[in-house]
């Protein structure tokens, strides 16, 4: 395995290949497969392009032949910073290809995280666009030229100006070395919401098997036509199922330049779009819209939601406004992934985060002290499995801080486990205001209130107070006409919650500060209310 990562233990490896999880095929091999299965079939559509399974595997070959000739090889890291455009797919497959290592980064990093990127992965080349949303790349790979001495190419999907234009890479199909599944096949972002990401590395065979375990629970098919709203770097959209589920059942995988509701209700209605997925806060933005919204969307089938919890009250929202079953997504790109199965109830549905993928996701629920909890009461999720990794790339300190000796992952997140084995996502270790003692969690305060007929979204934030240590303050986005604080605890004392856990502020904002994966940035935000 690539030196500064952490291998599975060997009956580990043994017993994830024997119950047939890891299955030795790289992930180059899904699309080779695919397209001599369907050659025809349309694999990708983006604007005017539309391309076949099986130009897409040419395109990716062609474009493997030429990454070759710039001396782009086995286990070397190619720093990715594409957008929802069709080069990021024959790209990724011209890597995986040669067994080189997308790292993949987010459209909205800037060269502080993409320096560090850079130099963490000590990549040979970066790949960029020229322009997106009216941002242009190429300045910024200028610096990073300069600042990152590992970097040997630039390479541009477009305008080049002096760098490589990606489309004159491509050269003559040849064959390539094999690749050994049990090697490292992407680098992806942690997502925390502070501090540098660090890399998570995923090998063919886990990152395979959480893409064709993950389609088969979300019911993909070949007649899948799934959108790609969010950034497809991320994880979600990438493998959970997302693209790389599509491409494995032969569907049809649909970018979206960005999520607005105006762009993705098109695409929605003239693709005849059956799956997409989303992150809390968009849902909350296509409610809106759909309320306005002559687009028909009657195509939609499932609605995945996931990167953050997804609240009860607007999860009731959706069949209604959208016409859409709801499947909620729990999981991280570190690993293990929930789905709610599509024959659950609706209101496991709306208050679950589902089941594991599999029944080698091993679950345990531990208080501070790494004591397992009692059945069904809340505490940290620790995970290991077959897709799960066992280290951060080149983070030796890090790692013994993030795993427990045994090789389980701590995820920071609150869970609480049902009867049933469904989990609920309580927040994240940190999201608890402690106001005097008085531990108000921060999920349920949150819940109510978006129940409140003037307020469209809330995130509850914890202030410094020297009397109490917390207090809590409700920032709001709002309504005419705008709520008050008397008013807004009046309708929750009717509600019958306890006088300490009402908020002690509230904030009437325009819109919260979000992190580069889309979820509020909670210390952001608290920082930027205490100094009003």
């Amino acid at each position: 395995m690539l030196e500064g990562c952490t291998d599975w233990p060997e009956d580990f490896i043994q017993r994830y290949r024997q119950q047939g999880y890891w299955q030795g095929v790289p992930l180059g091999q899904v699309l080779r497969e695919q397209a001599r299965l369907t050659p025809d079939r349309e694999a990708l559509v983006q604007d005017q392009r539309r391309w076949s399974y099986a130009e897409l595997d040419r395109r990716a070959d062609r474009l493997a032949a030429g990454l070759a000739e710039l001396g782009i090889g086995p286990g070397q890291r190619v720093l990715v910073q594409l957008p929802n455009i069709a080069e990021f797919f024959s790209l990724m497959f011209a890597l995986l290809r040669l067994g080189a290592i997308p790292v993949f980064a987010l459209p909205a990093h800037r060269e502080h995280e993409l320096r560090h990127l850079a130099e963490l992965s000590q990549a040979v080349a970066y790949v960029i666009v020229d322009e997106h949303l009216g941002f242009d790349y190429r300045p910024l790979a200028r610096a990073l030229s300069q600042q990152v001495p590992s970097l040997r190419h630039v390479l541009v999907a477009g305008q080049a100006a002096e760098f490589i234009a990606l489309e004159h890479c491509a050269g003559v199909p040849r064959p390539l070395p094999p690749v050994d599944a049990r090697e490292v096949a992407v680098l992806l972002l942690s997502g925390g919401t502070t501090g540098l990401p660090k890399l998570i590395p995923r090998t063919h065979d886990d990152y395979a098997c959480n893409a064709r375990l993950a389609a088969r629970a979300c019911g993909f098919s070949e007649h899948t036509r799934y959108l790609a709203a969010l950034p497809v770097a991320h994880n979600f959209p990438l493998a959970s199922p997302g693209a790389l589920g599509v491409f494995g059942v032969g569907g049809t995988l649909v970018l979206c330049p960005e999520p607005s509701p105006d762009t993705a209700f098109d695409l929605i209605e003239r693709e005849r779009i059956s799956h997409t997925a989303l992150i809390p806060p968009l849902v909350q933005l296509w409610l809106e819209a759909a309320s306005w919204s002559d687009h028909d969307l009657s195509s939609l089938q499932w609605l995945q939601v996931g990167g953050a919890r997804l609240k009860a009250e607007v999860a009731a929202r959706i069949r209604p406004a959208l016409g859409c079953g709801l499947q909620q997504v729990y999981g991280m790109a570190e690993g293990l992934l929930c789905f709610t199965p599509l024959d659950d109830p609706q209101e496991r549905v709306f208050e679950t985060q589902g089941l594991p993928l599999t029944a080698d996701d091993e679950i345990r629920i531990v208080d501070a002290d790494d004591q397992p909890v009692a059945p069904g009461a809340v505490g940290e999720l620790l995970v290991r499995g077959p897709y799960t990794l066992r280290g951060y790339y080149r983070a030796a300190e890090q790692n013994l801080r993030a795993f427990t000796a045994d090789g389980f992952y701590r995820s920071g997140d609150l869970v609480r486990r049902l009867p049933t084995g469904h989990l609920i996502v309580e927040g994240r270790s940190k999201d608890v205001i402690n106001r005097g003692g008085e531990k108000i969690p921060v999920e349920d305060i949150e819940n109510l209130l978006l129940g409140h007929p003037q307020i469209r979204d809330v995130a509850l934030v914890a202030l410094a107070d020297e009397l109490l240590g917390e207090r809590s303050c409700a920032c709001v986005l709002a309504r005419e006409p705008l709520p008050d604080l008397a008013s807004v605890n009046a309708w929750l004392r009717e509600r019958g919650l306890a006088a300490y856990k009402l908020p002690d502020r509230l904030q009437v904002l325009a819109q919260f500060p979000l992190t580069r994966l889309g979820k509020v940035n909670r210390k952001a935000l608290a920082e930027q209310v205490a100094a009003l």
